[in-house]
């Protein structure tokens, strides 16, 4: 069902599936933090499983490291488009009774296993942000193929009514509803459901702009030192959302380090982001546990480059410039020193 935001699919997602207070919900903290403010809006508790360093996504073996009794759903994320094992996860957690609620937030266009994410697991939250492969301004999308959250999440996206206004004021509807239980106002807008239309069918052709520009990237990062790429393609019949590209800076052979390479994009006026600062790190989180080494070992060196449709090939030759530049200069003053 489509939704005003990705979060309100992972909250609604979270309640179809009966995840209450005291429960726990296992997910990384390298992500957005939109995860665990759901979480703690129902009273559960966020908890954070590492990530593997060459896909920044969670496993079977992180998951398994921090689940207990109390679990009652993970909430694996796909990093910057690129599938997680979203099916070795379900086999490990169907057995326990554990739900599982994909974070798909960058997934629109990817395949795992040739199908969208939401097809082996409970149901996938995607969004349709700005920034995102489709947008609607504003805008997300709960999948799930369980006919029973989908009822009680559809119902609870409009005030917890029984009937919606097309069934209550189109031919042959009914005035009368019920509020069946208390619920929120998260559907999406018909204005932001007609900007996703058009864009859904032009899916396929942004999809290989995108996996065009991904390949420039590749290429031309084999030539800068200490410069790596994180996400890579993969084989079918999985597929790459390539909703970010992001690199992992080695200072120790860049010779500059995440935080300084920012400041040199900033100052060549090309935006860069950092995705994510893992969500333990913030105030507001900091009561929650969290043995993440692999996480807190990474997102210091990880760098977001521009991936857009209608970026060119001339645009990466720019961004690229910055990356040779700036390692080359700083390699050279090390030197002389």
């Amino acid at each position: 069902m489509a939704l005003n935001s990705c979060t309100a699919a992972l909250h609604l997602g979270l309640l179809a599936m009966g995840v209450g207070p005291g429960d726990e919900v296992v997910m990384p903290s390298l992500t957005f933090v939109a995860g665990a403010q759901c979480a703690r809006e129902i009273g559960a508790v966020p908890v954070f499983a590492d990530v593997d360093e060459q896909t920044l996504t969670v496993t079977v073996d992180t998951i398994a490291a921090v689940t207990t009794e109390r679990t009652r759903c993970i909430m694996p994320m796909h990093y910057a488009g690129r599938p997680a094992p979203v099916r070795e996860i379900v086999e490990f957690a169907s057995p326990r009774g554990i739900r599982v609620l994909e974070d798909a937030a960058h997934s629109v266009g990817m395949l795992s296993g040739g199908n969208w994410a939401g097809m082996h697991s409970d149901g996938a939250a995607f969004s349709f942000y700005p920034t995102k492969n489709i947008t609607s301004g504003e805008g997300g999308l709960l999948l799930t193929h369980d006919a029973q959250i989908a009822s009680r999440a559809r119902r609870l996206s409009l005030h917890g009514m029984s009937r919606d206004a097309w069934k209550r004021y189109t031919a042959g509807g009914a005035w009368r509803y019920d509020v069946v239980e208390p619920g929120y106002k998260y559907n999406l807008p018909d204005l932001g459901a007609a900007l996703a239309v058009g864009q859904f069918e032009r899916l396929e052709e942004l999809q290989a702009e995108r996996e065009s520009l991904a390949r420039a990237y590749l290429e031309r990062l084999k030539e800068i030192p200490g410069i790596h790429a994180i996400t890579q393609f993969v084989p079918e019949p999985d597929r790459h959302a390539w909703c970010m590209f992001v690199i992992r800076v080695d200072p120790e052979v860049a010779g500059i380090t995440r935080d300084m390479l920012i400041e040199e994009f900033r100052a060549a006026n090309i935006g860069t982001s950092v995705h994510y600062i893992p969500t333990h790190l913030f105030t507001a989180y900091k009561d929650l546990t969290a043995n993440v080494p692999a996480t807190d070992r990474i997102w210091e060196r990880i760098l977001s480059l521009p991936l857009y449709p209608g970026m060119t090939t001339r645009d990466i030759d720019d961004v690229a410039q910055v990356l040779r530049d700036a390692t080359s200069t700083r390699r050279i003053a090390e030197n002389v020193a």
